[in-house]
């Protein structure tokens, strides 16, 4: 915080998701605070002189976003559609923040607005498992009467923020529940003990990155996994092989000992493809 900024660029023109204030706005502006809205990463800046708004700058990294610390950027804007890069945050001391995404499936965004609330992506969020009001109770009345799996319910954004796909497998893992387990078949029992586990998940893994350069967060978060992304590899808890169940566009993954009394879970899509 503190920084002012010299300047925002769009070098791929997909990522900018908002035209109204412009990225020239953001000139001179001081960097004053940081929020989170779930996976909405938000730098907010000061109040413009003479009264005028608040500008939010809000990123979303998405599954193959990467935010890169530079310590030096050049103060001419980058030339669109060069490489991964997608969009540049100069501040006027030079340094700043590149925005890159790999592979073709372009989901990283960028936004720029007077209330965060305006995103539809925000607005639609549900509640934050580390936020004091959500509480085993919450989560109870979440749960109660939904017939779907405990799995698909904790990646929801639109049911509970912030999760999702990596730790909704860690957090089912520690809780020794089945992904397929329907979230409305959970007892009040069972339901404390989840509550606990999601926040205690979360903490744990905001506590490893705790001061942490931005560009080693993600290798650190690969490391401190215990299931998700290990398939076929032993479970750190009991030594069983971690197994897979392949979706179209994810993969979740468990320890049938530790979680389905060491019966594996029916993955349909590679039953497909061996027939």
């Amino acid at each position: 915080m503190g920084r002012v900024i010299d300047r925002g660029d769009v070098a791929e023109i997909a990522v900018l998701k908002t035209y109204d204030p412009p990225l020239t706005a953001l000139r001179g502006r001081t960097i004053t605070a940081t929020g989170r809205y779930g996976k909405f990463l938000d730098l907010v800046t000061e109040q413009e002189p003479g009264g005028g708004p608040v500008l939010h700058l809000i990123t979303h990294l998405a599954r193959a976003g990467w935010l890169r610390w530079r310590g030096k950027l050049p103060p001419q804007p980058p030339r669109p559609g060069r490489g991964p890069l997608a969009f540049r945050l100069r501040f006027t001391d030079g340094a700043g923040f590149d925005l890159t995404e790999a592979g073709t499936r372009k989901r990283l965004a960028v936004y720029l607005v007077t209330d965060p609330a305006a995103i539809p992506g925000i607005a639609a969020l549900g509640p934050d498992p580390l936020d004091p009001s959500f509480t085993a109770g919450t989560l109870a009345g979440i749960l109660a009467g939904r017939r779907t799996q405990i799995k698909g319910v904790l990646r929801d954004q639109k049911i509970i923020a912030g999760i999702g796909n990596a730790y909704s497998d860690e957090v089912l893992h520690a809780a020794k529940m089945s992904p397929f387990r329907l979230a409305a078949s959970l007892t009040g029992d069972d339901v404390a003990a989840l509550h606990a586990v999601i926040v205690g998940t979360l903490r744990d893994a905001i506590a490893r990155s705790d001061g942490l350069a931005a560009g080693d967060l993600k290798k650190e978060k690969k490391a401190g996994l215990r299931v998700h992304g290990r398939a076929g590899q032993p479970c750190t808890v009991c030594g069983d092989t971690i197994r897979e169940v392949s979706f179209a566009d994810s993969a979740l993954q468990y320890c049938p000992t530790c979680q389905t009394g060491g019966k594996p879970l029916a993955d349909r899509r590679m039953s497909r493809l061996l027939k």
